[in-house]
C-alpha cells in the first residue's frame, strides 16, 4: 500500500488552507455592501483610465484644436460644457483619470515601499539604537506639516509629473511605517523567530521570510488607504499650482478652473465632475481599505458581531 509523500501532503495541506483562507475572505467582503459599492466605483474608474487614450482623442483636449463655444453649459452636444478653451470639460475629466490614479497608484507604491521597510527594520530591532534613529525619523515626518515640506520638496524639484510622485511619497510613507513598526514588535517575540534566530538565520533573512509574510496583510490594507490620501495629495498640490502643467489631472482640472473664474462666474460645471470624481474614488478606496481592515484581522469582525 501506497502512502502518500509527506511534502506532497504538506503541500497539499497548505493550498487547502490558502483556498480557505481566500473563501473566507472572500465572503466577508461580498456581505460588506460598502466594499463592494468601493470596488464597483474603481472598478469603473480603471477601466475609463485605460480606455481614456480611445475615448478621447489628443486633439479634443488641446488647446489650439479646440473649436466648442467657451463656457458653455452642460448641453446634448457637450454633457458636461466646456471650458475656457471650448474643450470639453467631460473629455478633461476621462483624460484626468489616467493620470490622478497613475499619480494616486505609484505615489503610493513608493510610500509603501519605504514605509514598510523602515517599519520592518525599526520593529525587528525594537529598543536597539537602530530602532530609536528610525522611530524618531518616523516621528519627525508625523509631526511636520505634509503640506509645508510638499510645497518646499515641489518648489524645489519643479513641476514635473514624477516630482509630483516623488514628493507625495516621501511625505505619506511615515503613517505606514508606524503601523508596521508595531506589527513587527509583535512577530519579532514570536517562537518560529526564536527559532530561525537558534538556528543561525541571518537579520536580514528573518526579516524577509518571517517578518514581512506575517506584517503583509497590514501593508497591503494601509496601502488601500494610502491612495487615497496619495490623490487628494495632488489634487492640493496641483490647485495650489505645483502639478505638473502639461499633464491634465483632476486637481489640474481644478486649478484651471479656479484660474478662468468658474467661482466668480459661475460655472459650477467646470468645478464640480473633477471634485466629484475626486471625491468618490477617494471614498471607494477608503471604504475598500476598511474592508481589507475587517478581512485580515479577525478580531475587528468579532467586534462587529458582539457589538
Amino acid at each position: 500500500m501506497a502512502f502518500p509523500s509527506p511534502v506532497r501532503s504538506a503541500r497539499s495541506m497548505a493550498w487547502r488552507r490558502r483556498r480557505t483562507a481566500f473563501a473566507d475572505a472572500w465572503s466577508v467582503f461580498r456581505h460588506n455592501k460598502q466594499a463592494l459599492a468601493g470596488a464597483i466605483i474603481l472598478l469603473v474608474a480603471v477601466v475609463i483610465a485605460l480606455l481614456s487614450p480611445l475615448l478621447v482623442p489628443p486633439d479634443a483636449i488641446d488647446p489650439a484644436s479646440a473649436t466648442g463655444p467657451t463656457f458653455a453649459p452642460p448641453s446634448l452636444a457637450y454633457p458636461l460644457g466646456t471650458d475656457n478653451f471650448g474643450r470639453s470639460v467631460l473629455a478633461l475629466v476621462v483624460v484626468g483619470t489616467r493620470v490622478s490614479l497613475l499619480v494616486g497608484i505609484a505615489a503610493t507604491v513608493g510610500a509603501i515601499l519605504f514605509g514598510a521597510t523602515i517599519g520592518i527594520v525599526a520593529g525587528y530591532y525594537g529598543g536597539g539604537p537602530i530602532d530609536r534613529f528610525l522611530s524618531t525619523l518616523i516621528d519627525w515626518f508625523l509631526v511636520i506639516p505634509w503640506l509645508v515640506l510638499a510645497i518646499v520638496l515641489a518648489a524645489i524639484l519643479g513641476p514635473t509629473l514624477l516630482n509630483v510622485i516623488v514628493v507625495i511619497a516621501v511625505t505619506s510613507w511615515a503613517m505606514a511605517a508606524r503601523i508596521v513598526r508595531s506589527q513587527a514588535l509583535s512577530v519579532r517575540e514570536q517562537p518560529y523567530v526564536e527559532r530561525a534566530r537558534a538556528l543561525g538565520a541571518s537579520d536580514a533573512a528573518i526579516m524577509v521570510h518571517h517578518i514581512l509574510p506575517n506584517v503583509f496583510p497590514v501593508i497591503f490594507a494601509q496601502a488601500v488607504l494610502t491612495v487615497a490620501i496619495a490623490i487628494l495629495s495632488e489634487t492640493t498640490l496641483s490647485i495650489l499650482g505645483l502639478g505638473d502643467p502639461s499633464s491634465i489631472s483632476w486637481g489640474h482640472i481644478i486649478e484651471d478652473a479656479f484660474n478662468g473664474g468658474a467661482m466668480v462666474n459661475g460655472y459650477w460645471w467646470w468645478l464640480l465632475p473633477p471634485g466629484i470624481c475626486i471625491v468618490l474614488v477617494t471614498l471607494a478606496f477608503t471604504m475598500c481599505g476598511y474592508a481589507f481592515e475587517e478581512i485580515l484581522d479577525p478580531r475587528l469582525r468579532g467586534l462587529e458581531k458582539t457589538g
